[in-house]
């Protein structure tokens, strides 16, 4: 159950963000930079593109510039570890070709009691 939530939530964001902004683009070498931004002017996902597809970090904020994800991408497919922040909670998620190996989970609470 913990997994489908956790995978519906990052289908949603990353269907959001695809619908609300147009990129601001730059060329790095052989990269394109996008950034997407907030109507408040706030960053809203940045990361790069290769031959059309993304690659390399995105990283994804809120409208107050906080971090809500953080992973990578090669060849347009997720992989390796991606972290996705919300206000109780972390979730390390592991993706091999974009399909989820592996889920963690933290909430606020464990991480106080932790110390």
């Amino acid at each position: 159950m913990k997994k489908t939530m956790i995978l519906a939530a990052v289908l949603l964001t990353g269907f959001a963000f695809a619908q609300e902004a147009k990129p601001f683009l730059e060329q790095k070498d052989d990269l394109v930079k996008a950034t997407y931004y907030y109507a408040n002017g706030q960053v809203q996902q940045e990361g790069f593109f290769k031959d059309g597809k993304l690659t390399g970090q995105w990283v994804s904020y809120d409208e107050n510039g906080n971090k809500k994800s953080i992973g990578e991408y090669i060849n347009g497919e997720k992989t390796g570890k991606w972290f996705f922040w919300n206000d109780k909670s972390l979730s390390e998620v592991d993706y091999s070709k974009s399909k989820i190996e592996n889920i963690k989970a933290w909430t606020q609470q464990a991480l106080v009691n932790r110390n």
